[in-house]
């Protein structure tokens, strides 16, 4: 079975790699102003309906209107005209293009249109392009690709954040297991996982769009729960290996019980993030099924490949002994954590309140969580997209970075196009409109018209409502004609507010989900209710953080951004599919332990504390291999993956330290037998489902 995996795992890399990656965002959003726009685009102007892509060149000296510079200009369009994949480029230099000169007469762009459309583009395509836009630029011209084809390759990369995060997670498993090879086992499954998960996906990403984060986050969580998966497998083996079994029926048993909870906690996570499909958004929904993928490939490696490596390892999983001066035996009693477990015990009430308010207080600042859109602006100064951000607001202001698409349908009516033009020139917000262009049947137009703020700002949404709820509406009072307002800017607008109304009914789902399981796998009403109320605790305090962090810029020179930054619209739906199923997997494995203790000796309270000492090791060292892989991607340039990165290292932190330690078994002391209690008729009507198997719950059952 693990010379299977591993030869899977080789030819899928080798497959993925020579078909190569295509990721795009879909902004497809059926009902809003923005897809309304897109579809007349597309039906009207089809030479157009990929968008423009504005290639931007400086002058190093003098203006860009200079002889010398103007030819390398004209010579660079020239050669890109003859690129393959480029439909066509303008001449900022040819009459009627005088609005692509800068003000300051030292930059000037090209408006460039692909034959391929956003998500068919690839990497080899795009740098064949923007390398031939270069081509003749010498010491003269600074020269950068904007639109999706300079995003296609401004993708940073994720190594330096993946090695950093394996090296962080081999530490801490080198201090759970005191061993260097039992450290490997977990570490070989997840990246085995993960390596099959992303070559999938980039192939998946040949046939339909997959969001340019998602082999991102697909890498942060099936690296994450891969390890955790792993661990509790290789801890159940260690603990069956003490107990005098041979390394087969060891890996054996760990399967069938500890894999059984990998099981049920990862077909949680899988179900919370397909769950994110329920909003309907496209780009919400890629991120979702994708992420799910990576965390089923990596249960699938933990229950399957881990037991086959673990069996052939055999007893030496034990050497290569690391000197600690803690105990790592399996079935050493965790001193610490019962000392811990029984402080709680004693005073539950003060727990739940200080423990509660705490959570509170870092929540508070969520109120004023708003929802934005990626910001290109904060990328990282050597990627291509950064480099033509800042050139462009340079020559232009730094609303040409996100121009409004205007899309009038006239329906027969004499409504004059260049009355709304001048209508929308005179708005509040706009810097400038270009001219009206008609379709070939005169019953479409379409125009341009740039904000007077960046594409990210607060403004640049008043700008757009303004538009939307005012300017056309009363220019077009009385006439049969219809105007949207389109383009990228007005489509990430939409995108928020569509997650907007939606995130509460998504919410709404999960939480009953986990109930109802929690239910089925605990036979309590209790025990699930507070679990859903804690889980939501602990991620409003990551939304007040990331709040506090992006949104209000505390600290954001930390972590390599110059100032607050919006928090991009689908963050929040992510992170809460996200760390509701993960934060499921602590709950899980806390609540079983406990459950275990009380079948045994029937006393609540000493069970608290026996379930809490028994799993407090195992639950903290999952957390902060977690936590370290999550953080290791603040060193990411992506601004929307530093998001992640910080909101999930801190949810997982804090769920597994004041929620999982203290206020989960404080307050399931303070309710006592209640916890257990299970109406008669509902307890036969349910099916029994047993996380760990059975035989190994009686084994626990059976007095020692």
């Amino acid at each position: 079975m693990a010379f299977a995996w591993l030869a899977l795992a080789v030819a899928i890399v080798v497959f993925g790699t020579t078909a190569g990656t295509q990721y795009a965002d879909n902004l497809t959003l059926p009902g809003t102003g923005s897809q309304s726009a897109t579809d007349l685009l597309a039906r009207d102007f089809p030479n157009q309906a990929n968008g423009s892509n504005p290639i931007v060149y400086k002058a190093r000296r003098g203006k860009i209107t200079d002889g010398d510079n103007r030819n390398l200009v004209e010579q660079s369009i020239r050669k890109l005209g003859q690129t393959a994949g480029v439909s066509s480029v303008n001449d900022p230099f040819g009459p009627g293009n005088e609005a692509q000169i800068g003000s300051g007469g030292t930059i000037a762009y090209a408006s460039l249109i692909l034959d391929d459309p956003r998500g068919k583009l690839s990497d080899e395509e795009a740098n064949r392009v923007i390398d031939a836009a270069g081509s003749t630029a010498g010491d003269r011209l600074d020269v950068a690709a904007g639109g999706y084809l300079g995003q296609q390759v401004s993708k940073p990369s994720t190594r330096l954040s993946e090695v950093v995060g394996l090296a962080a997670a081999a530490v801490v498993l080198v201090l759970t297991f005191g061993s260097v090879v039992a450290m490997g086992m977990p570490l070989a499954s997840a990246v085995t996982g993960l390596v099959i998960s992303l070559s999938l996906i980039g192939l998946l990403s040949q046939v339909t769009t997959i969001s340019t984060t998602s082999p991102t986050l697909a890498t942060m969580i099936g690296l994450g729960v891969g390890i955790d998966y792993a661990l509790f497998i290789v801890t159940r083996h260690r603990q069956a290996l003490q107990a005098g079994h041979d390394p087969p029926e060891a890996a054996a048993r760990a399967a069938a019980t500890a894999g059984g909870a990998v099981v049920f906690a990862g077909s949680t996570v899988v179900v919370a993030l397909l769950s994110l499909g329920l909003a309907g958004i496209p780009l919400v929904w890629t991120l979702g099924y994708t992420a799910a993928f990576a965390v089923a490939v990596a249960m699938l490696a933990a229950i399957t490949f881990l037991p086959a490596l673990l069996a052939l390892v055999g007893r030496r999983i034990e050497h290569l002994k690391v000197p600690l001066p803690h105990g790592t035996a399996p079935d050493e009693r965790a001193r610490g954590w019962e000392r811990w477990a029984e402080g709680v015990a004693r005073r539950p009430l003060p727990t739940v309140v200080a423990t509660s308010l705490i959570l509170l207080l870092f929540a508070m600042p969520a109120r004023n969580l708003h929802l934005g859109q990626e910001d290109f602006g904060a990328l990282p100064k050597s990627t291509e997209t950064k480099r033509a951000y800042d050139l462009i607001s340079e020559g232009f202001g730094v609303g040409q970075n996100g121009p409004l698409l205007i899309a009038m349908e006239l329906n027969g009516d004499t409504a004059s196009p260049q009355q709304l033009a001048r209508a929308i020139s005179n708005a509040d917000g706009i810097a400038e409109v270009g001219p009206p262009q008609p379709d070939k049947s005169g019953n479409a137009a379409i125009f341009n018209a740039i904000p007077t703020t960046a594409p990210s700002s607060r403004t640049t949404e008043h700008t757009v409502a303004r538009l939307r709820d005012r300017t056309i509406p009363e220019t077009l009072d009385g006439s049969k004609s219809t105007a949207w307002v389109g383009g990228s800017t007005a489509g990430y607008i939409d995108l928020a507010d569509e997650i907007a109304k939606r995130l509460p009914y998504v919410i709404g789902l999960v939480v009953l989900f986990s109930f109802v399981v929690l239910v089925f796998a605990f036979r309590s009403l209790v025990v699930p209710l507070q679990a859903a109320l804690m889980n939501l605790l602990s991620i409003a305090a990551a939304y007040g953080l990331v709040t506090l962090v992006f949104q209000e810029g505390w600290g954001a020179g930390l972590i390599g951004l110059d100032g607050p930054i919006p928090i991009v619209s689908f963050l929040p739906l992510v992170m809460f599919a996200i760390l509701f199923g993960l934060s499921m997997d602590y709950e899980v494995f806390l609540l079983t332990q406990i459950r275990e203790a009380h079948h045994r000796s029937g006393d609540n309270r000493e069970s608290v504390i026996k379930g809490l000492a028994s799993s407090g090791r195992v639950i903290t060292s999952a957390a902060l291999i977690m936590v370290a892989v999550f953080l290791s991607f603040v060193l990411n340039g992506d601004p929307v993956v530093k998001q992640f990165g910080v909101g999930l290292a801190f949810a997982v932190a804090i769920d597994a330290t004041m929620v999982r330690c203290l206020l989960v078994p404080a307050t399931l002391v303070l309710l006592g037998r209640r916890n257990w209690e299970f109406p008669g008729w509902l307890d036969r009507t349910l099916p029994r489902v047993d996380i760990e198997g059975d035989e190994y719950f009686e084994k626990l059952a059976r007095p020692d």
